[in-house]
């Protein structure tokens, strides 16, 4: 069985907010979580945020063309920091805007890692012939009820960004053409490591990264040398764990026309640990 594609993707940033819903019950949660811990919400710093919930991400996500056709069998929402209103399963939410038939679940508290393990996840189902179509989502709204640096000194944007995977290549005019598997980006192996520079080890990958043909797209939390590639994108700061897949999902038509393997990077700023996910065309 070929190896997933990228078929489809969107991407989402600072979509518009919404007045506070479920302030009282959210609160009364949040009361909850924190007193135990010594804290209590920070009512000010919430009134002060855009409360744009992980339904609402989803929500835009599937208003995507590419990604709202698609009726995987296998969905997977990935997220590093917590809902606004932790009141509603998104996972299920989003399989039945798509269908209703995927086995569905979330992935959380990995920090960024959490879009890597997913994509490890996917590819076993995928082989396995569990799921011939693969939707991941990776959300990110950032009102908290108390103060988080990582969210408040960086800053970040509200965002989410999503894939479409699936065996064979994109769709539209490729679709139509008959193109296989062999043409299309498709995923090929993620891996972590202590550092970036030992991730994109040509131990751990597999290969040299800086190979012709390889494009290296550095996350704004890369820190420290790496090594030498032709082709660099550094992403731009304001996202914790969408960054890479809202660049993927803007460009990776482009990528794969230009590229024959693409190399994502980050480096979780909580952890300190490196992650890496390698896409190739017409590669196993």
């Amino acid at each position: 069985m070929s190896g997933l594609a990228v078929r489809a993707a969107a991407a989402v940033r600072s979509p518009e907010g919404r007045a506070p819903e479920d302030r009282p019950a959210a609160l009364d949660y949040f009361r909850d979580l924190l007193t135990p811990f010594g804290e209590k919400p920070d009512e000010e710093l919430l009134n002060r945020g855009a409360h744009v919930q992980h339904r609402d991400l989803v929500d835009l996500l599937v208003a995507d063309e590419g990604v709202g056709r698609s009726r995987p069998e296998l969905l997977v929402v990935t997220h590093a920091l917590p809902d606004v209103v932790p009141f509603t399963a998104v996972a299920p939410h989003m399989t039945d805007r798509l269908g209703g038939r995927a086995a569905n679940f979330a992935i959380a508290q990995q920090g960024l890692a959490a879009p890597f393990t997913a994509l490890r996840i996917a590819s076993a189902y995928h082989r396995a012939g569990r799921a011939a179509e693969v939707v991941i989502a990776v959300l990110e709204q950032t009102t908290l009820p108390t103060p988080f640096p990582l969210v408040h000194d960086t800053p970040l944007i509200d965002s989410a960004a999503a894939l479409v995977l699936g065996a064979g290549a994109g769709g539209g005019e490729e679709a139509a053409a008959g193109t296989d598997a062999e043409d299309g980006l498709r995923f090929v192996r993620a891996h972590s490591a202590a550092s970036a520079a030992e991730a994109l080890g040509a131990d751990a990958l597999g290969r040299d990264v800086g190979e012709e043909g390889t494009l290296l797209v550095l996350g704004p939390w890369v820190t420290g040398d790496v090594p030498e590639s032709p082709a660099v994108h550094r992403v731009a700061p304001g996202s914790y764990c969408t960054s890479l897949w809202l660049e993927l999902a803007d460009h990776w038509q482009e990528w794969r026309e230009n590229h024959r393997r693409i190399v994502l990077c980050d480096t979780d700023p909580r952890s300190g640990r490196s992650h890496v996910a390698l896409f190739a065309r017409g590669e196993g």
